[in-house]
């Protein structure tokens, strides 16, 4: 039979409950802290070659470069 006591089914009632979750939180926290940290070192090393490519064409399309450089920097970026 139940006594009323928190702590009698299993040993864990409502304040293991808290400190389950409160432990759940402050790893998520400690996880989503890391992930803010690294976020501009993975901007950092995505290529960016079709970004790059549209421009040299826009430029290409204007007439700001001519045909030679086109090729050439359409080279370099891969």
């Amino acid at each position: 039979m139940w006594s009323g006591h928190m702590f009698d089914a299993g040993g864990m009632g409502v304040f293991g409950l808290g400190h389950l979750l409160w432990s759940a939180l402050l790893i998520a926290g400690v996880i989503l802290l890391v992930l803010w940290l690294l976020r501009p070192a993975w901007f950092a090393t995505r290529p960016r070659s079709g970004r790059a490519l549209s421009i040299l064409k826009e430029r290409y399309a204007r007439g700001e470069i001519d045909k030679a450089e086109f090729d050439a920097r359409r080279r370099d970026i891969g």
